[in-house]
């Protein structure tokens, strides 16, 4: 990570704490991974990149681990968390952040339903399972985090595929209920709902990448400040830390306040261009 990213870890926040983070290996995972650990947790990551994923791995160090993880398997969520006990002894985080979207937004007529249940498997079974077997490991502890990342389209209407946005929906809810139970065990459950950001740049060019940043500029509200992944993984390094620590069953919008702009209020006023 360069130096012009904002991370900022200042008291390691998660200092002792034991993190699985899915879709690790990449775009918005990848970086939470890092700045997990500047923030001194110990961090399993979860994908199905191995090779990407066994680079980060040594790059970090003793505080790294990579598993092989298909998230959307129960099979393997499950050998995720007794992996994840296995080698670091408890799990005080689960960072449910391993997703798939669509690049283009189809017409509900021209919407294949293989489409829709690719996205419930991975994005929201994929969250329900990681949620399942981290509670079974978190609850006799009557201590814990659980995260996902979810989506501004929970808060806005027509931005994304009818596919994604049922899987996102599904996470909020999910969240919410997950909130209701393992309060009562100690254990936290919040979203975070980013913007958009171009996840795994490294399947793009860095003109792509910077051509993307101007075009969401330009329809994002908050004006002269990039919104990227660093804003998601410290975000989440807040929530997974005791500073957040009444703080369950919400769903951090980081936005810019774009969910909450009506542009016919801004073009009347002329405020809007």
């Amino acid at each position: 990570m360069d130096k012009s990213s904002c991370v900022f870890a200042p008291n390691r926040r998660l200092e002792g704490k034991v993190a699985i983070i899915t879709g690790g290996a990449s775009g918005i995972g990848a970086t939470a991974v890092q700045v997990f650990i500047e923030n001194g947790a110990k961090v399993i990551i979860a994908d199905i990149q191995d090779p990407e994923g066994e680079v980060i791995a040594t790059k970090l160090g003793e505080n790294a681990h990579y598993i092989h993880c298909d998230v959307s398997k129960e099979d393997d969520m499950k050998n995720l968390i007794d992996s994840t006990i296995s080698k670091f002894g408890h799990l005080d985080i689960m960072y449910n952040n391993a997703g798939i979207y669509d690049t283009t937004i189809k017409s509900i007529m021209d919407t294949e339903i293989v489409d829709l249940e690719r996205k419930i498997a991975v994005n929201l079974t994929g969250s329900f399972l990681g949620a399942k077997y981290a509670a079974k490991a978190m609850v006799p502890r009557k201590k814990g985090c659980i995260l996902f990342t979810a989506s501004c389209c929970t808060k806005v209407a027509g931005i994304a595929s009818y596919t994604y946005v049922a899987s996102k929906y599904g996470i909020e809810g999910l969240c919410k209920n997950l909130a209701v139970e393992l309060g009562l065990h100690g254990i936290r459950v919040n979203c975070i709902s980013p913007f958009a950001i171009l996840s795994n740049t490294s399947k793009f060019g860095n003109e792509i990448e910077a051509i993307y940043e101007g075009m969401m500029d330009s329809i994002g509200n908050l004006k002269g400040v990039p919104h990227n992944k660093e804003d998601v993984a410290n975000a989440a390094v807040f929530l997974a830390s005791d500073e957040a620590k009444y703080l369950s069953g919400h769903n951090l919008v980081i936005d810019g306040g774009f969910s909450v702009v009506n542009p016919s209020f801004l073009k009347i006023t002329g405020q809007y261009q």
